[in-house]
């Protein structure tokens, strides 16, 4: 099943995510999420896996305009000690991405995070002209406020065809989320895991900010999401990304492991009740945890 983003490109409603997973661990896992029966994959620049998803493509045996493919822009963050992406920087941005990946166009090109300050609309021109160049079939960004987005707009640009956000039961950004309903701005859920026990508990994973009681409250024997898991006979990774697609947002689910690769995409087996989409809507708590500095909608001015 697919979302329109424009009047001619359509988003899978569950994507495949890459992050922190390296060239050959990506090659390997995209490789089994296209033979699953994904085809949106989401990778990036910062990810730096980009070879190993483009490896992936390749050996596939799929024709291209049968894989959705999305890679972001790596803006440049000062408080990191980047400098910001320019103009020139942003284009030749996209194009060593195609170049790594393999391919002449991707179907959604975002910028990451907007953390560009004083380039941030520079970037997002140079967005628009390699949609204009062909580059890429749609152009939106990630982590944006609604004031992002409004200074987009009042510098008299299109605004962004797709927002990727962190978005599950205890992040629902309801306020943002209208905002980009009300503005045709397709809302792509990232992070949708969160709530899980074992959500980014490898080694190398732990930069974020999930709390103690978040850790706590996602254990088997607390968890809201087990209980209701154990009712519909599917894992609580399931009800998670059903509850993002049921919202009407696309989910980006990542595993390195082929059996629960096929179990996040078996989504459309089953639905949520009224009564427990309900009961989640009451769950939120506020701002994502994914980021280590704290959530980008709300960090970045």
């Amino acid at each position: 099943m697919k979302t329109p983003i424009n009047s001619s490109t359509s988003i899978p409603l569950v994507g495949f995510g890459t992050y922190k997973l390296d060239d050959e661990t990506a090659e390997r896992s995209v490789g089994h999420a296209l033979t699953t029966g994904y085809r949106h994959i989401d990778t990036a620049e910062g990810y730096r896996n980009e070879t190993g998803v483009g490896r992936a493509l390749a050996h596939s045996g799929l024709d291209r305009e049968e894989i959705f493919v999305t890679t972001k822009l790596w803006p440049g963050n000062p408080a990191w000690g980047e400098e910001p992406k320019s103009y020139r920087d942003t284009l030749r941005g996209i194009d060593q991405s195609l170049n790594r990946l393999g391919l002449e166009h991707v179907d959604l090109y975002l910028i990451h995070a907007p953390c560009g300050g004083e380039q941030r609309l520079q970037q997002w021109e140079a967005l628009l002209e390699a949609q204009s160049r062909g580059r890429a079939r749609s152009v939106g960004v990630s982590n944006f406020s609604i004031c992002h987005l409004e200074k987009i707009q009042a510098a008299g640009l299109p605004k962004p065809e797709a927002n990727q956000i962190e978005l599950h039961p205890w992040s629902q950004k309801p306020i943002l989320t209208e905002y980009l309903e009300d503005n045709s701005i397709a809302t792509i859920a990232y992070s949708s895991l969160v709530p899980l026990e074992g959500w980014r508990v490898s080694s190398g994973l732990e930069d974020n900010t999930k709390s103690k009681r978040m850790i706590r409250d996602g254990r088997p024997t607390h968890s809201l999401f087990a209980q209701m898991a154990a009712r519909y006979q599917v894992s609580e990774a399931q009800i998670l990304l059903r509850w993002g697609i049921q919202k009407g947002y696309p989910v980006l689910p990542k595993s390195t492991h082929p059996d629960r690769i096929a179990q996040n995409f078996d989504l459309f087996s089953f639905t949520i009740s009224d009564t427990d989409m309900e009961s989640i809507a009451a769950m939120d708590r506020g701002s994502g945890v994914a980021w280590a500095e704290g959530d980008p909608t709300v960090i970045f001015q």
